[in-house]
């Protein structure tokens, strides 16, 4: 359930934040900000430590039709950059 639902279904912060799963000081920030008519502010997208070599990976997993394993593609990227063996396997499974 929402927060703002939440609250108005719960009147108060430590109802609100059972019902929703969060704590009573998270439940006062949203409404604070829902009743000053601020919303969310937008997120910016954040660089992800294997940026640098998706281009790399794409390109190999589309010549081996997706049957290429990290393992293989660890020499190709260090060749380039330094990426760590955790950059590469995360964009081998999608950024998962």
């Amino acid at each position: 359930m929402d927060i703002i639902s939440a609250y108005r279904e719960a009147g108060t912060y430590r109802g609100a934040a059972a019902i929703s799963g969060t704590t009573p000081k998270t439940v006062r920030r949203v409404i604070a900000r829902h009743e000053a008519d601020g919303g969310a502010p937008a997120r910016a997208r954040r660089e992800r430590n294997f940026d640098v070599v998706a281009g790399l990976v794409a390109e190999r997993v589309r010549k081996t039709q997706g049957r290429i394993s990290a393992k293989r593609l660890l020499p190709a990227a260090r060749a380039g950059t330094t990426p760590a063996v955790l950059s590469v396997t995360l964009c081998v499974r999608g950024g998962t």
